[in-house]
């Protein structure tokens, strides 16, 4: 673990206990401000950061080998988590999901993006970068289909045929639109005007700064002690057992070796996202564990993550 990483993690972790500390000393008000700005990011910010990657990737450069080592296991992987929640049953409807998008989608940009800068240099930062432009695209679009499927079709849902409702909600909500919206932008050959690009870069780069300190306010409101052992549960499935679904996908299956694969490998390596608290949020499920889940595993990839460089180093 390199100094530049630590550093990172540090910051992190300042920031998330300012969003503890103002939630303690109610300086966002009273009332449940931690929902207040989850809405926000889910609402603004993130879209905002969805459609700007998704009208500026360079579709035509793409490495597709290397997607396909770390988007199919880790699909692989979200639909195994998302199945054993729906076969133990007796839970929420959106649990499977909102547990599927924890164990799988990672902290790509602030723990992802200084680790593979320090690590691998200019080449690996790129390929890492280029898994990031698709990370949410994928997983998160997935996942939100999959929630709004298990809502719309359980018992609380008022509507007799509930494919209206799905397909309302997925191709409306506010992760899926504006990723669909600037992948058909971008199809079409579209630039971005200056003005617009600046608006929506600013609008994005909010996105980390406001979900730091969402956990913080989170812990706050719901305390640190009550699900550490689920948070557990799901730090060790993100850490250790992706990653080694990953490793045995894109070595023995894809064919990657050396820098590419350590790429793949860290990437599904990395800890438990803020997506997986602000999707908790949004459908009102599992935010304790959701909260608690994503400090437990940052702290623990300080351990886990030389782990997997040793592993890599024996390849």
């Amino acid at each position: 673990m390199t100094w530049l990483v630590l550093q990172k993690l540090l910051a992190m972790f300042i920031v998330v206990a300012l969003g503890w500390w103002a939630g303690r000393r109610r300086w966002l008000g009273e009332g449940d401000t931690a929902r207040v700005l989850g809405n926000a990011a889910f609402m603004i910010f993130v879209p905002a950061l969805l459609f700007r990657t998704a009208a500026r990737l360079d579709l035509a450069a793409l490495p597709w080998r290397t997607l396909g080592a770390y988007f199919v296991p880790a699909l692989l992987w979200l639909f195994a988590v998302y199945g054993a929640m729906r076969w133990r049953g007796g839970v929420a409807a959106a649990l499977p999901g909102v547990r599927a998008i924890g164990t799988s989608y990672g902290n790509a940009v602030q723990v992802g993006i200084p680790m593979a800068a320090a690590l691998f240099g200019e080449s690996g930062l790129g390929l890492h970068l280029t898994l990031v432009s698709l990370h949410g695209l994928v997983l998160l679009s997935v996942c939100t289909a999959l929630v709004e499927h298990d809502t719309a079709r359980s018992p609380q849902a008022a509507a007799s045929n509930p494919w209206p409702t799905l397909l309302r909600n997925v191709v409306l909500h506010p992760v899926v639109l504006p990723l669909i919206a600037g992948l058909l932008f971008n199809a079409a050959g579209g630039t971005l005007p200056s003005l617009l690009d600046e608006l929506l870069q600013l609008l994005g780069t909010a996105v980390v700064p406001v979900c730091l300190v969402l956990i913080g306010l989170s812990l706050q409101h719901y305390g640190f002690g009550g699900p550490v052992r689920t948070a557990l549960q799901v730090s060790a499935l993100k850490l250790l057992a992706m990653p080694a679904l990953v490793l045995v996908v894109a070595h023995w299956a894809f064919g990657l070796t050396g820098e590419p694969l350590a790429v793949v490998v860290l990437m599904a390596a990395l800890p438990v996202g803020s997506n997986a608290l602000i999707f908790a949020q949004r459908y009102r499920c599992d935010e304790p564990e959701a909260t608690t889940a994503v400090v437990v595993s940052t702290l623990a990839y300080a351990l886990t993550a030389p782990l997997w460089l040793a592993a890599l180093a024996r390849l």
